[in-house]
């Protein structure tokens, strides 16, 4: 069902409710699943039920700038025949706390993985799954059980601890569609990227390629990801001190390669052998330095080298993907706005459903439009989901089919230029730095090694 149909069954909706066609994504099933299996389905009739309060977690990733006391008015959760005015704060703040995080991290990965197996399916390359894997960090409000709970960077004595505490993310996305399949959050201290992505490596999908950084070139991440399932794939770029043997000239600059794996990696994972075999390939893009790529895509008749080396450059569809997050979506907020450990990842998780809602409405836009989902502006069709959400739910019916045939005769205005893959960007910032003093933890806020005691 394209945008045009999901938006005409709204024009046609006698009484229409504002998250209608919003909720139509995310099955009310899974949300009772959720709630079932984790044991917080609401059992007394509360003024704002679990089920509720699910989808004002997920409202708060949409509307990041209104208070909760708004969302919960302007949302119309509180149960139907109960006429309250404004939310008490401590009454929302309870039924946060009843909820817990628990059916968000369990409805973002059955979500994920339904809305990522079609998507994925649909934008396939030379029959393989395209994902990308990749890290990035949030910060946290500043309160001192976040500081002990997530810690953060630490510098030289002179600038102490990170002005935040921060969270650190690993996430699994189709990189043509930017849906999230699943992530893994933990504390910046005491977890890495390298450990995170572990429990999403096994989440990967037979007949894939994922791609990745060079942080992850070591064959305890390699081996076992190519080695356990069928056709499971990897492309990532070579370090520089990354060493091996050529075993066979496959083409120019392309070389079937021999790695060998060490005693101390193979103290850790026994099961890896003394060496490993990759494919090799040399390429160097105008105004760029040399660069090689490692891969398990090993037959050169089957997967171009041309082709392989273009792949790699959809790994910044992930930043891109990251950016949308915490540019656009927290309308570049200093911090999620959860004070406690419980609720900054119930917040992410919603945050993260949220952020998938919103794809998986631009993959219909551009189906609609016949272009590739990475075309469609994201800032166009948050802004356009925003709105809907509100003028629904104050707008006279007889008004809403005028305003409707006017988005669908406008679908144009959602999709962006084809990419310019020539034009060269350096990494740069215009604003370095500020001229006001660096507020810091003291040593009675927040240990200045890092913030975990």
């Amino acid at each position: 069902m394209g945008l045009g149909q999901n938006l005409q069954l709204v024009a046609e909706a006698t009484s229409p409710e504002q998250f209608e066609a919003f909720q139509k994504h995310l099955d009310s099933q899974w949300i009772d699943e959720a709630l079932s299996v984790t044991g917080k389905a609401s059992v007394r009739k509360r003024l704002l039920p679990a089920e509720q309060v699910v989808w004002l977690v997920i409202g708060m990733g949409i509307f990041v700038k209104k208070c909760l006391r708004e969302l919960v008015d302007s949302m119309d959760l509180v149960v139907a025949g109960k006429k309250v005015g404004l939310m008490a704060s401590s009454a929302i703040s309870q039924a946060r706390a009843r909820l817990g995080q628990n059916p968000l991290r369990w409805l973002f990965k059955r979500s994920g993985d339904e809305w990522s197996g079609r998507s994925a399916d649909a934008h396939r390359w030379r029959g393989l799954a395209l994902f990308g894997i990749d890290g990035t960090t949030l910060r946290v409000a500043d309160s001192q059980v976040n500081r002990d709970a997530f810690g953060g960077q630490s510098a030289k004595a002179k600038r102490g601890a990170s002005g935040y505490p921060l969270l650190r993310l690993v996430s699994l996305m189709v990189l043509r569609s930017h849906i999230l399949k699943d992530t893994a959050a933990g504390p910046y201290r005491g977890s890495s990227e390298a450990s995170l992505s572990q429990e999403l490596l096994r989440e990967i999908p037979d007949n894939s390629l994922t791609v990745m950084d060079r942080g992850f070139v070591n064959p305890g991440t390699l081996v076992p990801l190519a080695r356990e399932g069928h056709s499971r794939h990897w492309l990532t770029r070579a370090k520089k001190n990354t060493a091996w043997t050529v075993l066979r000239r496959l083409g120019r600059g392309d070389d079937l390669v021999e790695m060998k794996v060490s005693s101390d990696a193979r103290k850790k994972d026994p099961s890896l052998p003394t060496t490993w075999t990759a494919r090799a390939i040399r390429y160097q893009r105008k105004g760029f330095r040399p660069q090689t790529l490692l891969t398990s895509l090993l037959d050169r008749a089957e997967y171009p080298a041309a082709e392989i080396v273009g792949l790699y450059h959809e790994r910044w569809e992930l930043e891109l993907g990251f950016d949308e997050l915490k540019t656009e979506m927290l309308d570049r907020q200093e911090t999620i706005r959860s004070k406690t450990p419980e609720a900054v990842y119930q917040e992410v998780w919603g945050l993260l459903i949220a952020y998938n809602l919103i794809r998986v409405e631009m993959e219909q836009v551009a189906a609609e439009a016949g272009v590739p989902p990475v075309r469609i502006s994201f800032v166009m069709a948050l802004h356009f989901i925003q709105d809907e959400l509100m003028w629904c739910r104050s707008a006279s019916p007889g008004t809403i089919p005028a305003k409707l045939r006017r988005m669908r005769s406008n679908v144009a205005r959602f999709v962006l230029p084809p990419r310019r893959s020539e034009r060269s960007f350096p990494r740069a910032v215009k604003i370095k730095m500020s001229n006001y003093k660096r507020k810091r933890p003291t040593t009675t806020d927040a240990p200045a090694s890092g913030g975990l005691k």
